[in-house]
């Protein structure tokens, strides 16, 4: 059996079978619902049931809680149609969109960009048109079949020759896919891909300044972001707030600091949570940092990406404390297995 959903404010329409969830039903009919894990452990997919009803599978507390589900928010991921259904998703991608491909890749480069960081280039095939919005990302597709997903760092228009795509891979100790690309894996091997998937890129057609928000490796979409921005000519205020443990953890530091000194625009405001002595800059909780700086938000865009309770805080702190309006604030929330898996 299945069901008509309709998205509102977009009036764009498609079918869900009543054993799928909402969003992988939008995706097969071309329809870009925002979202982040997939598994209901992030929140980046809550939306609003405004008429209809569902039912949720299996998802995570601090992605959908009680009182928001009976408030009528739903997790798409999990959410499971009951009957036709009209739903509010706002920044829900038009047609047209750029294809989701599955295709093979070749290590290209890898460099240690600090003790646990490693920048991954994988050079895409000749023979595939792969196109992607900055700020996107791909999933590898590993020999057992599992995923594992990693935003873009590079702009479409800085691929390089030959194209290929620069990733920044954070080790996991015992993660499947990281223990190998930090042991075993070899420059010029070959791995499956499959994108590009997610709704976190540049909305071009606003005027806002914007606020950049990055923890660890949520840097690699926001350096995306950047080049686009750079590309584009696109003379928005912004500001980079970019959150670690320790100095040691800024493995870009360099880089940001060029930017911000070569774009009038830009300011980047390192921010570290463990300093260490003589570290003479900005210290405590990165999203904390921006409202010390920033207490009304009511006329910014906001771009996330990081840790989940880095994006959650900013999420809630940013909308409740200081005027941002909802649907300014972009996220991609980096979830990882061992965070899918509690």
């Amino acid at each position: 059996m299945s069901f008509r959903i309709t998205l509102q404010p977009s009036s764009r329409a498609f079918d869900a079978e009543a054993d799928e969830p909402l969003l992988n039903a939008a995706i097969r009919a071309g329809i870009g619902l925002p979202y982040g894990c997939k598994d209901g452990a992030c929140g980046s997919c809550k939306c609003r049931l405004l008429q209809g009803e569902v039912s949720h599978g299996p998802h995570q507390e601090k992605a959908l809680s009680a009182a928001e589900a009976a408030n009528g928010l739903i997790l798409s991921c999990v959410a499971h149609p009951r009957s036709d259904c009209v739903v509010e998703a706002r920044g829900v991608t038009g047609d047209g969109e750029y294809p989701v491909l599955k295709m093979p890749g070749r290590i290209l480069q890898l460099e240690r960009l600090a003790a646990d960081v490693m920048r991954m280039r994988v050079q895409l095939p000749a023979n595939q048109n792969f196109q992607f919005k900055a700020g996107q990302y791909v999933d590898f597709i590993l020999r057992n079949g599992e995923r594992r997903s990693y935003s873009m760092a590079n702009a479409p228009h800085n691929l390089g020759t030959p194209a290929a795509i620069e990733l920044h891979i954070r080790h996991m100790p015992g993660g499947q896919f990281t223990d190998v690309v930090f042991s075993t894996m070899k420059e010029k091997e070959i791995v499956r891909m499959e994108g590009p998937f997610g709704t976190f890129y540049l909305r071009e057609e606003s005027d806002k300044p914007i606020v950049m928000l990055a923890s660890g490796t949520g840097l690699a979409p926001i350096k995306a972001l950047l080049e686009r921005l750079q590309a584009q000519g696109i003379a928005r205020p912004v500001v980079l707030y970019w959150g670690c443990r320790r100095q040691a953890d800024l493995y870009l530091h360099d880089w940001a600091q060029a930017q911000a000194a070569s774009l009038p625009s830009l300011r980047y405001v390192p921010v570290l949570s463990e300093p260490e002595a003589g570290w003479s800059g900005r210290t405590g909780l990165v999203h904390e940092a921006v409202m010390a700086d920033l207490p009304d938000l009511s006329g910014h865009q906001v771009y996330a990406c990081g840790a989940p309770v880095m994006v959650a805080s900013a999420r809630r702190d940013f909308t409740t404390r200081c005027g941002l309006p909802e649907d300014e604030f972009f996220a991609d929330s980096f979830t990882s297995a061992a965070d899918k898996a509690g």
